[in-house]
């Protein structure tokens, strides 16, 4: 059997920590065995121990890739588990701490951002491109996008893997549920509604669906746009006096944080991701596909990987207002396509991004890691 420990920065849990239990929870248990390394604090502790995985909790700095004061305590933490394959999720110190303990590493990168230009060309790109290849065997890339990030950077692909991200399939509310929860939000039978599950901060594109709002409005549409989430309490006022001051807040809703997403998903048409920063593989856009639900989504990042348009869902230019209107007045008229939308997106689901999909494919990953590394043959 071999070992695995997972060495993730984070104390919240973001996309990264969910990418993390979800592999934890339908790993291959008869052929591996797994142990996770978070700073001290992590919220992700306890969700990890209900696996019944072992959770070194340590103390070095959270939130950050690389601190090296840090080094040695994930060194110590290694030398104890003793594992064949350190994959390490947003922590460089853990791969050089990997690295001088002589395991093989992988690490993923779960984010698509714009790539400074320091380290995108000249003596930089080049510096960018020997220290991540040096400190991994091999690089897990959450969508097409993200490789192109690591390419821009100096690191060759043939080191690189694609794995998109899986998640568990939601269970659908109940019809007495889903009434409850329209009564709640004022939503009467058949009014068109879509959400948007995600933090409220500027690049997620709420901003951009309250302008997209308006339109419809103006060409004399009804409907109710969610918003679900917290975020950045000033952007969150910013959202809000846009919505009043367009005179939305009867279409419009801006819901905070919730618990019960699947009950939300359930009652949607459409799900919406706007985004223009950092978006790899939406878990919310999956979670939507895994009960019928498509999306209208930006062109941005990894979204055109995951939505097809014209298949799952619709897909627009990153920041095109009239685009996304145009796109949801066009399932606003059309049911019959929404509806065979729906039913491939539960069918992509199946075959793409379940979680016992993403993590085969991780395990792939690890045994390529360990031919490289010289484990296996």
């Amino acid at each position: 059997m071999k070992k695995i420990l997972n060495i993730i920065s984070d104390t919240n849990v973001g996309g990264a920590g969910r990418a993390l239990l979800t592999y934890l929870k339908y790993m291959d248990r008869d052929e591996y065995e797994a142990a996770a390394v978070v700073p001290r604090g992590s919220l992700l502790t306890e969700r990890i121990k209900a696996l019944d995985i072992q959770v070194f909790e340590v103390d070095v700095a959270p939130d950050k890739s690389y601190d090296r004061a840090s080094i040695k305590t994930l060194e110590k933490a290694i030398k104890e588990y003793k594992p064949d394959v350190v994959h390490t999720h947003g922590s460089l110190s853990g791969r050089i701490a990997a690295r001088r303990c002589g395991c093989a590493v992988v690490y993923t990168r779960h984010s698509v951002f714009p790539v400074s230009k320091k380290i995108s060309r000249g003596p930089g790109k080049l510096v960018n491109k020997l220290v991540n290849e040096h400190y991994s065997d091999r690089i897990i890339a959450v969508s097409p996008a993200a490789v192109d990030n690591l390419t821009e950077g100096g690191i060759s692909e043939d080191r690189i893997d694609v794995v998109f991200n899986g998640v568990e399939r939601l269970t659908p509310a109940s019809d007495e549920a889903k009434q409850k929860l329209r009564a709640e939000l004022g939503i009467e039978p058949g009014l068109f509604t879509a959400a948007l599950l995600a933090r409220v901060i500027d690049y997620k594109g709420q901003l951009d669906i309250v302008e997209a709002a308006k339109l419809l409005k103006d060409r004399g549409f009804d409907f109710k746009f969610l918003f679900a989430g917290t975020g950045d309490s000033a952007f969150m006022k910013e959202v809000q006096d846009r919505i009043d001051s367009l005179g939305l807040h009867a279409n419009v809703l801006m819901l905070g944080f919730r618990k019960d997403v699947s009950n939300i998903l359930s009652i949607l048409d459409v799900q919406l991701n706007a985004s223009y920063g950092t978006e790899a593989t939406s878990l919310s856009l999956l979670e939507g596909f895994s009960l019928g639900v498509p999306a209208v989504a930006s062109d941005y990042g990894g979204n055109p990987y995951v939505v097809e348009d014209g298949v799952n869902g619709l897909v627009f230019r990153t920041r095109d207002v009239k685009g996304l209107a145009d796109a949801l007045e066009k399932l606003m008229k059309d049911r019959a396509l929404l509806a065979s939308l729906g039913t491939n997106a539960l069918a992509v689901y199946d075959k793409r991004f379940t979680a016992q999909v993403y993590a085969h494919n991780v395990e792939t990953v690890y045994r390529k890691a360990m031919i490289v590394h010289g484990d296996i043959s």
